[in-house]
This record gives structure tokens, sequence and C-alpha cells, in this order.
């Protein structure tokens, strides 16, 4: 009978460690869903920018593709912000 009481908590120790295991990584997939997300529409704001930049033809290509990157390196920091 003790055996049956041993193992029945056994069990029930197994089962929340592995429920606590399934919650951990679902939280880091919204984590990485959530930061690739901002990734994604970083890339068309640089994109925007970049267009936006040379339909004013105010500056030069070379300065309109540095602020394309800036406007991507923003991005990226934001999503490592999420991430980490």
């Amino acid at each position: 009978m003790r055996t049956h009481r041993t193992m029945g908590w056994i069990a029930m120790i197994f089962l929340l460690v592995a429920n606590g295991a399934s919650w951990a990584a679902t939280e880091r997939a919204e984590t990485r869903r959530a930061a690739r997300d901002v990734r994604q529409d970083t890339r068309q704001d640089a994109r925007e920018t970049k267009q936006d930049c040379r339909a004013a033809d105010v500056q030069s290509n070379p300065r309109c593709r540095q602020e394309k990157r800036q406007t991507k390196q923003e991005g990226r920091q934001k999503a490592r912000d999420i991430k980490y």
C-alpha cells in the first residue's frame, strides 16, 4: 500500500514538472513570435523610409540607404529587447 502511495506522489511530481516545462516553452515561443513580428514590421518601415527619402529627392541615394539601415537596426534592437 505504501508503494502505491509513493508511486502516486512520484507520478504527480513528474506531471507538475512536465506541465511547467511546456508552459515555459510556450512562453518562449510567444516571445520569439513577438520579436519576429517586430522585425517584419521594421522591414516594411525601412522600405517605406527609403522610398520616401528617394521620392523627396532631398538626399543622395547613399544617405537614403543609411537611413534604411538605421531604421532596420532600431527594429533589430527592439526585437532583442523583447526577446531577451
